[in-house]
């Protein structure tokens, strides 16, 4: 079991910064997710923890060691890769064994292990096969497998569920969680997927253009979003942004659309905002109020399209004065129907508010 600190990670290809002073420490035992959009440098900063691409400059330590100079094999991780690498002429226990039988294990030595793992994984009877004869979530469970013998005290995961489709990646999902209960190993994972990130983190590590920009448990990135960006980010539907202007009022200040000067919200007076301040709005489609009726402070807006998702369904609206439609999710079956006009309300309680710096205001 380890931790690992990065201290001011670089990363350079060229002229282009893919990692840029990247400080952090992963726990000892805590199962941390980096992720972000294509290009943000999560698998590139995975890769120098596993010692697959170098360290341009900063700091890396496992387990208190440092080991930014460290060969990749000595490094005491195990890495599982998006695509499964599997030999196809060798068996499951072949493969799933094979990196103990290059450092040269004995034989009874390595059954032991390859069945432990299998036990974990639930291979036990699919030990015989070859990749050929199994299913995408089986193939990927014998790759966790090959880096559970090994016993490492840190386990990688870069994008391991990409390739499997929705009901596979929910699954696995689940075994990952599972996994990590059972071994209570230091794991650090990369996803691109929110849901993965929100479901199987203890921490999450938002990263864009090379950079955190914020870190914490899932429920506090989704509550208190430090900007724009990580607000935009997490959450599925993603949250709303609307454009508005604070205008001063006796009670207050109240943000109002730009184009319709119709007010949407009161506030209570901030130092942080100041008459005439440009403010994104953003509100999740789950807290967005729908009404066939007019109520002071509501938008309105015309239905555009209607999605039943079984247990929720999202009406997709275009408000007065706003250019992107507002998605609204609402639970169970929805009467509301496409050209429909609805009035949409907020609770001050659910808005985020967010500057032109793309900050989050308090």
């Amino acid at each position: 079991m380890a931790s690992v600190e990065l201290r001011n990670l670089v990363k350079s290809f060229g002229k282009v910064e893919a990692v840029r002073d990247v400080s952090l420490t992963v726990e000892d035992r805590e199962l941390v997710v980096f992720v972000g959009p294509s290009g943000c440098g999560k698998s590139t900063l995975l890769r120098m923890i596993a010692g697959l691409e170098e360290i341009t400059s900063g700091e890396l330590f496992i387990g208190g060691k440092p080991m930014s100079k460290v060969a990749a094999a000595d490094r005491g991780i195990a890495m599982v890769f998006q695509s499964y690498a599997l030999y196809p002429h060798m068996s499951v226990a072949e493969n799933m064994g094979f990196a103990l039988k290059m450092l040269g294990t004995d034989k009874a030595e390595i059954n032991r292990k390859v069945a432990e793992a299998a036990a974990i994984l639930q291979l036990g009877e699919l030990l015989a096969r070859k990749p050929r004869e199994l299913s995408g979530g089986q193939r990927q469970r014998v790759a966790i497998g090959r880096a559970i013998v090994r016993k490492p005290d840190v386990f990688l995961f870069d994008e391991p569920l990409s390739n499997l489709d929705a009901g596979l990646r929910a699954q696995m999902r689940v075994e990952i969680a599972r996994l990590h209960e059972q071994l209570q190993t230091t794991m650090i994972y990369v996803t691109h997927d929110q849901v993965e990130a929100m479901t199987l983190a203890d921490r999450i590590v938002i990263l864009n253009q090379g950079r955190i920009e914020q870190q914490g448990s899932p429920l506090e990135l989704y509550e208190r979003p430090a900007n724009r960006f990580v607000a935009g980010f997490l959450g599925q539907p993603k949250m709303n942004f609307i454009p508005t202007f604070a205008k001063p009022s006796p009670s207050g200040p109240v943000l109002s659309i730009f184009s319709t000067d119709k007010a949407v919200l009161s506030l209570s007076a901030s130092p942080a905002i100041a008459p005439g301040m440009a403010i994104d709005l953003g509100i999740r489609p789950d807290a967005i109020s729908v009404s066939a009726t007019n109520a002071a402070d509501a938008l309105p807006g015309r239905i555009v399209v209607v999605e039943h998702l079984g247990g929720s369904s999202l009406l997709y609206v275009q408000a007065a004065g706003v250019d992107e439609l507002v998605t609204v999710e609402q639970h169970g079956k929805t009467h509301y129907a496409v050209g429909q006009t609805v009035h949409l309300a907020f609770d001050r309680g659910d808005v985020h508010l967010f500057g032109s710096d793309g900050r989050r205001i308090p």
